[in-house]
């Protein structure tokens, strides 16, 4: 079957002009109504292409500043390019700008049917939809209550929810779950799983690596207004990480010389020694049933505070096995001054079939939004089963064969 494409952008340029003065009175805007204002021009965007096909979830990433939220607002049709082509073929919902036509005065259940009524719902859909807004956005008992009283968390739950009922052939999806709690965030994540199955083509703006490798077929790389790379999330995500390497000479010390190819990150806390170890001892290969512990040595070469350490292990096949972390476990850090190592120790039951298996060791701040160090694969461990299958692990298990009478 031939793939059919839903967004073309062509050469795209998108140029500001930044005023030289700005008048924060009518006073100061009189004095000067016959001052020749000047302006500078900022490109924002140069020379921008790409294609995303039909039914493809596409990731766009890069740093704040880089050109991605303009992109997403040319592709919404906020902005006009100042040169080039955008073509969309089929309906768009942006979710762009979440909330924007909400009244404060108005309460949360005016406010549905006033923002519903913008993405071009029409009342008895609305009436036919109110339930399931409600009960997706969780807040059943603040709708009567003015908008102006809810949390900005509160409003982009309601806003999130109007939105997805809108059910176009395109999404274009900007960072907008960052103020949602982590239950909402989650769901949010659902619907984009169920989008994502019904094959209905996605635009996703996301500082969430995590995410855009979950989610995305493709994604784009945009730095200083310029496609820097499009292709697989893997490569692209490792493009992308790589920008934030902060360099400085102190990390090219004896302690950061394990950098290999797949490292980046701004080198705060930087990964030393990776080991596995049985019972205490250093060990690379293990049997059924042994506990095994890996131990990740860091060290703080600039103050940090309440950092996050994690790990990932991979199969034979490069399949993520395990993922886990402090905060995902609810293991609380503390702020580390430069010069002290921190062991971080993960204990894990070998449940694992035959083969090699790598293990990315990853330090990043208390948000999780900057990588301070990661390492793709950087050590490995070995897993000799007698028993072992075509399957990944091999969890205790019973089976039974009966006839039923």
């Amino acid at each position: 079957m031939e793939e059919r494409v839903a967004i073309s952008v062509k050469n795209i340029r998108k140029n500001f002009k930044l005023p030289h003065e700005r008048y924060t009175s009518l006073k100061q805007s009189a004095m000067h109504l016959f001052t020749r204002k000047g302006f500078t021009r900022f490109e924002a965007l140069k020379d921008v292409s790409f294609e995303v096909m039909e039914g493809e979830f596409f990731g766009i990433v890069g740093r704040n500043g880089s050109g991605k939220s303009t992109l997403l607002k040319l592709l919404g049709g906020i902005y006009q390019p100042t040169s080039g082509r955008i073509a969309i073929h089929g309906s768009l919902s942006p979710f762009i700008e979440l909330g924007v036509g909400f009244n404060p005065e108005l309460s949360g259940r005016d406010n549905v049917f006033l923002n519903g009524a913008i993405l071009g719902l029409s009342r008895k859909q609305i009436e036919e939809k109110y339930d399931d807004i409600v009960a997706f956005s969780e807040l059943h008992e603040f709708m009567d209550q003015k908008l102006k009283n809810y949390s900005s968390g509160m409003q982009v739950r309601l806003a999130f929810s109007i939105a997805i009922q809108a059910r176009s052939d395109i999404l274009l999806i900007d960072e907008v779950l960052a103020v949602g709690d982590a239950n909402f965030q989650q769901k949010c994540y659902n619907f984009f799983r169920e989008m994502k199955r019904e094959k209905r083509t996605i635009v996703f703006v996301s500082h969430d690596m995590n995410a855009i490798k979950d989610f995305c077929d493709r994604a784009l790389l945009i730095q200083d207004g310029v496609v820097a790379a499009v292709g697989a999330p893997d490569r692209i995500i490792n493009k992308y990480n790589r920008l934030n390497i902060v360099e400085r000479k102190e990390l090219e010390s004896v302690e950061y010389a394990m950098d290999t190819a797949n490292r980046w990150g701004s080198g705060d806390l930087v990964v030393k020694d990776v080991v596995t170890k049985l019972k205490g001892r250093p060990r690379k290969s293990f049997e059924p049933g042994e506990d095994i512990t890996i131990e990740i040595k860091a060290t703080v070469k600039r103050k940090v505070d309440q950092p996050i350490f994690g790990l990932i292990i991979k199969s034979p096949q490069g399949l993520r096995v395990m993922v886990t972390n402090t905060r995902l476990m609810g293991l609380k850090t503390k702020a580390y001054s430069r010069g002290e190592t921190v062991t971080f120790s993960c204990s894990v039951k070998n449940i694992f079939s035959n083969g090699r298996y790598t293990i990315s060791p990853g330090l990043a701040d208390t948000d999780g939004n900057v990588f301070y160090d990661w390492i793709e694969d950087a050590a490995w461990f070995e897993v000799h089963n007698s028993d072992s299958n075509d399957g990944v692990v091999l969890p205790d298990h019973t089976l039974k064969v009966f006839v039923e009478s």
